[in-house]
């Protein structure tokens, strides 16, 4: 068999996936400490206008049944120093937590001092807290109120920073559902010499309405379009599981393009619940066992 052209299974690249959870639903994070891999990296969302430290309790029970809890930290909702020290402290001290997803988050004016992700790393607050691990955004469709050049330029900033500081730097990628944004925006950062580790953020299986939903107020209305011209794409993503865009991204993974690319793993979005997007993880890795897990 000449492996140079062999592409990954899809079981093969669900080796080491990630996903996403709401904190407050404590019967989602149940069945995330029940069925995820052990050591799963799980971020955590902060909702606009909930309390920050409702994070603390769900990371340190995900981190004490062997996953690995990353809370994500909107700069934009910080509201002043304090806040952001006593969350650092706690998410170190009491959960644990040694990995944090900094963005910038979806308000138009900063609740505090804070107005973008760069901004919180520079203040050293986790790092003195013992959190180096940090994840940033990428957007391979962009960001629909922060121009391209402006995105590009905050993630030069942010990879010099870590590269400086000794931060341990990944990028978290905003979903999409087509392969070649993806790819593209992949090939971009790497011809711009980012090499950190990214992983692609994928929907997992969710109704049409809901994911049609969140494509638009992400902004990734390029890929959104095949939800609504391919509908034979749209049944299988509605009723089945997100393979087309795996299967096609695996399709570029070729004769060492694979190493290229640097794809880390994927992330899934559970818009449609984390029982179904695990039940689709688990019936896909089932297809060929001898590669699902690490």
């Amino acid at each position: 068999m000449n492996t140079t052209t062999a592409l990954p299974s899809i079981a093969e690249l669900l080796r080491g996936y990630s996903v996403e959870l709401p904190p407050s639903d404590s019967k989602v994070v149940d069945t995330a400490i029940d069925r995820l891999d052990p050591g799963t990296e799980v971020s955590l969302t902060w909702i606009p206008g909930s309390n920050p430290m409702s994070m603390v309790a769900p990371a340190a029970r995900l981190r004490e049944a062997g996953h690995l809890p990353m809370p994500h930290i909107g700069a934009r909702h910080i509201e002043s120093a304090a806040q952001l020290r006593e969350l650092a402290g706690r998410l170190a001290g009491e959960a644990g937590v040694d990995r944090i997803l900094i963005i910038g988050g979806d308000r138009a004016k900063p609740a505090g001092p804070y107005d973008s992700s760069l901004a919180v790393m520079q203040t050293d607050v986790f790092q003195k807290a013992g959190i180096t691990r940090m994840a940033v955004a990428g957007f391979p469709e962009g960001n629909p109120h922060i121009s391209e050049s402006v995105l590009r330029e905050a993630l030069a900033s942010k990879v010099e920073f870590a590269r400086k500081t000794g931060i341990r730097l990944s990028v978290m990628t905003q979903f999409a559902f087509k392969a070649e944004p993806i790819v593209e925006w992949l090939r971009r950062i790497r011809k711009d010499g980012i090499d950190f580790p990214v992983r692609v953020g994928l929907a997992g299986p969710a109704r049409l309405i809901t994911l049609a939903l969140y494509a638009a107020r992400c902004g990734i209305g390029n890929s959104l379009h095949v939800l609504t011209e391919n509908p034979s794409f749209a049944r299988v993503l509605v009723d089945k599981d997100p393979e087309p865009i795996i299967r096609d991204i695996a399709s570029f993974m070729r004769d060492g393009n694979r190493a290229q690319l640097g794809i880390a793993g994927f992330h899934f979005y559970v818009f449609g619940g984390v029982k179904r997007t695990l039940d689709w993880i688990d019936s896909e890795r089932s297809l060929n066992p001898s590669s699902a897990h690490t």
